[in-house]
């Protein structure tokens, strides 16, 4: 299925689950680890402003390095902090804080020149750490050394935090969930308003109440609705010509017709049959150009009433057959077309059905996305190789006692109007002939 042909409603569906199940939860990881980036960033700098407070607070003595027993930042000086420092004269360690009293590893010496830090991430004891390292040189009157200081932060502070951050972090989407969903189902319900209005004015033509689109539309429904309207103006334009010709056509065949049909060459059987055939088609394609062909799309004819008034008649015509009809309808069903030409195909086939039958006829309409509709007869059947010629105009088969052999044709041809399949095969239950009309109205509404 493309694009196109899925549902509206659907699409918008489609576009909340992957904004709530795609776009946030990228958006959560995505602050994630811009969150915890910027939580390594902030300890590199918490840790250089440490080291540059323990390098102001050295004392640089003949005796050595000496730092006063409390510094400046309490971290350092807790002995439960997740902070450490410690000061090396090569190998060798000189000081290390209050903090770093329970360490039980030697940090790793990483070499860089004097004056230029290095901050990386470690692994000692199967902790992790952020090891800030700088080497200094320090100096006196007497003499000058390097002295490497060394500061320590457990990345399980940074965790912690980032915990906290998460679980609020969670609770905001939650919110914004919540909130993204309402607004994106206000906006789709506002931005389809103007196509189910469009929609409703559209119907509105099709039953006959309204003639044009006549509601405000956004800027992008303006073409759409010009051109319907458009449309609507020529078609009605076309079909008052065509009443018009139409009218005048009837009157110039008919009084030749009658004209024959009084004159001596009517008394002739033939000739007779002949005068009635051109009748019967001149007022078949009259009634079905000037209306089932001028605006039929905009129509919906009920079929129970139809079928009523036709098993009415044919009770009447074939009392003396003493048919028993059969009818599974719904009031609900619908034809979308002109009523005339449904009173012509249902007439026809339920006629050549009442002809052929021996004592019964049933008729069955199912309606969902496709209308169908099933006649059938407990006659002989129509045989497989006559099937496709029974559809051809003048072909009549010899279980029907009269008729001209045009009614099969009008309705083969009306069925093609309007994109209907017209199927001739065996009844199960009756075991006579079957006919099935099928129209397909998924498209059209």
């Amino acid at each position: 299925m493309v694009a196109s042909q899925i549902p509206l409603k659907v699409r918008q569906g489609f576009i909340l689950v992957f904004v709530l199940l795609v776009a946030l939860p990228i958006l959560f990881f995505s602050i994630g680890k811009a969150y915890y980036a910027s939580l390594v960033e902030a300890t590199e700098k918490t840790l250089e402003a440490h080291l540059y407070s323990l390098i102001s607070e050295v004392d640089f003595t003949e005796r050595g390095i000496v730092m006063p027993s409390t510094i400046l930042t309490p971290e350092l000086n807790r002995l439960n902090s997740d902070t450490y420092a410690m000061i090396y004269r090569g190998d060798l360690p000189v000081w290390y804080s209050e903090s770093a009293t329970n360490i039980n590893f030697i940090p790793d010496n990483f070499e860089a020149p004097a004056g230029s830090a290095d901050f990386r991430r470690v692994e000692y004891n199967n902790v992790v750490y952020w090891q800030l390292t700088l080497t200094v040189i320090l100096e006196n009157i007497d003499q000058s050394e390097h002295a490497r200081f060394i500061l320590l932060k457990r990345n399980d502070a940074l965790l912690r935090l980032m915990d906290g951050f998460k679980q609020t972090l969670v609770n905001w989407m939650y919110v914004m969930g919540v909130a993204i969903a309402a607004l994106m189902a206000i906006g789709f319900v506002w931005s389809a308003r103007p196509l189910q209005r469009l929609d409703k004015e559209i119907k509105a033509i099709e039953s006959g109440d309204n003639q044009q689109i006549r509601g405000l539309y956004p800027v992008e429904l303006q073409t759409i609705k010009a051109d319907l309207n458009l449309l609507l103006e020529s078609q009605q334009r076309q079909k008052e010509r065509y009443r018009a010709s139409l009218s005048d056509l009837a009157h110039a065949l008919k009084t030749p017709l009658a004209v024959l049909k009084s004159s001596p060459l009517a008394n002739d059987a033939d000739a007779q049959e002949q005068l009635d055939r051109i009748n019967v088609m001149i007022e078949h394609q009259l009634k079905r150009a000037a209306t089932g062909a001028s605006d039929t799309w905009k129509k919906q004819t009920h079929i129970k009433p139809v079928i009523d008034s036709i098993l009415s008649a044919m009770t009447k015509v074939y009392r003396d057959k003493d048919i028993i009809f059969t009818s599974e309808v719904s009031e609900k069903d619908y034809f979308l077309g002109d009523k005339t030409d449904l009173m012509e195909l249902l007439g026809n086939l339920i006629d050549n059905a009442c002809k052929a039958c021996r004592s019964q006829v049933d008729i069955k309409v199912i309606q969902n996305k496709t209308l169908t509709v099933s006649i059938c007869d407990d006659g002989p059947g129509v045989p497989h190789d006559k099937r496709e010629s029974l559809l051809t105009r003048g072909t009549r088969l010899d279980t029907y006692e009269s008729g001209h052999g045009v009614g099969m044709a009008i309705v083969s041809d009306l069925v093609n109007s309007y994109n209907g399949t017209l199927t001739i095969s065996d009844a199960e239950k009756l075991g006579g002939a079957e006919f099935i009309l099928e129209f397909n109205y998924h498209d059209k509404k």
